[in-house]
């Protein structure tokens, strides 16, 4: 892999990188190496989420490899700095002290999430991969760890699923024409009623398909499963669609993406876990209320995939919210953490977070877009509530 490699008289960077360059900045709650006003080394992602650590907000712990890098790489033939290997390691260490688990381990593993994160947010880039750390042997430790086996089989798959199609390339309905040809051979509708020895021969499914479509082994080493997503991520950099992306909105190749790497928080450990996305007032009219859905016991890409019908984060039922009938005191939490986020930053906010066993847990936040009409009523009403000034 590129981080192994020497480095020859093709480099064009090495000047100004060094053993003290800093490439790596981690981050847990209550303490980051960074901030927002950091975007340009840590990347939009990195940087907000760097940000809520200091705010002292619920974000799983982690480390984000900066733009630099990605600069480096991109100028320096798919190579790595000499340094970031150790810098990682570090890193990665640190992060099993914090969860008390170990990235690798049969018995406790650390499982991470893998994110790209501009300055700019792009389309073009590599999509997320979760549950990443899981092979043939964790994945027996993640079951005993949470009591659950089909749990932790429904993880690997989804992990299988992820790897497969953003790092492997090996086509996303491949995976999910497997799924359903299964499910229909045992007259089962839904994701959640397939049991952990059936997620197995799925599976095995899967990794057929990847050893037929990509001619590759899917990679059972959790070490070369972080670094190649890594370097997907940095690879996506100068993709097509986001080369053309960049063009035609006048951005700057040479910007760069960073890559977080996060303790994994679950959604899908059951009926008080959930996952979801929510904008602080509405996007389309700037009513102050909260505009979003979620899905209970289920991950990321379970919303955006549109396999099930998501709740709407703002429904009431019988004069209590519907998601506090599923996760008891939850939507108060999320009011909570709404209020402080729009305080800090004086604007509308767009969110990602995971419940796991009813505790909240944010995964992003940003900017929220909006139309024309709401974009003029937030800024009326932040300015009456004394968050922005007039001029402003």
């Amino acid at each position: 892999m590129g981080f192994e490699m020497e480095h020859g008289a093709g480099e064009t960077m090495s000047i100004g990188w060094h053993k003290s360059s800093k490439w790596v900045f981690s981050f847990c709650q209550g303490k980051a190496e960074g901030s927002a006003q950091e975007n340009d080394i840590l990347g939009g992602k990195g940087a907000n989420l760097a940000e809520m650590c200091n705010l002292d907000l619920p974000v799983p712990p982690g480390f984000t490899i900066s733009t630099h890098v990605c600069e480096y790489y991109n100028a320096n033939q798919n190579h790595f700095p000499e340094y970031l290997n150790p810098q990682v390691k570090d890193a990665m260490s640190a992060l099993e002290n914090i969860m008390a688990a170990k990235f690798g381990d049969k018995d406790n593993p650390l499982l991470v999430s893998v994110r790209s994160g501009a300055a700019v947010s792009m389309p073009g880039m590599m999509d997320t991969v979760l549950n990443l750390g899981l092979n043939d042997k964790t994945v027996l430790g993640l079951a005993k760890k949470s009591g659950d086996e089909r749990f932790a089989y429904d993880s690997y798959r989804r992990f299988i699923q992820m790897f497969g199609d953003v790092v492997m390339e090996v086509p996303y309905n491949l995976f999910e024409e497997a799924v359903r040809a299964k499910k229909k051979k045992l007259g089962k509708k839904e994701d959640s009623e397939v049991s952990a020895l059936e997620w197995q021969d799925i599976i095995k499914d899967f990794k057929g398909l990847i050893k037929t479509a990509s001619g590759k082994d899917f990679p059972q080493e959790p070490l070369t499963q972080l670094w190649e997503a890594i370097e997907a991520v940095f690879g996506s950099w100068m993709s097509k669609r986001a080369i053309t992306y960049r063009h035609l909105h006048d951005i700057p190749d040479d910007l760069g993406t960073a890559v977080s790497v996060q303790s994994m928080v679950f959604g899908n450990r059951g009926d008080t876990s959930a996952t979801g996305v929510l904008f602080t007032r509405s996007p389309v009219d700037g009513s102050k209320k909260l505009y979003g859905e979620y899905l209970i016991n289920a991950q990321g890409e379970d919303v955006v995939a549109g396999i099930r019908t998501p709740e709407n984060i703002a429904d009431v039922k019988n004069g209590q919210p519907v998601i506090n009938q599923h996760i008891p005191e939850i939507y108060g939490q999320i009011l909570d953490v709404v209020n402080q986020l729009e305080t800090h930053y004086r604007e509308m906010q767009d969110i990602e977070f995971t419940i796991e066993n009813g505790k909240l847990w944010l995964l992003q936040t940003r900017t929220g877009a909006r139309t024309t009409a709401a974009a003029l009523r937030i800024a009326v009403d932040l300015t009456e509530e004394e968050l922005i000034t007039r001029e402003q």
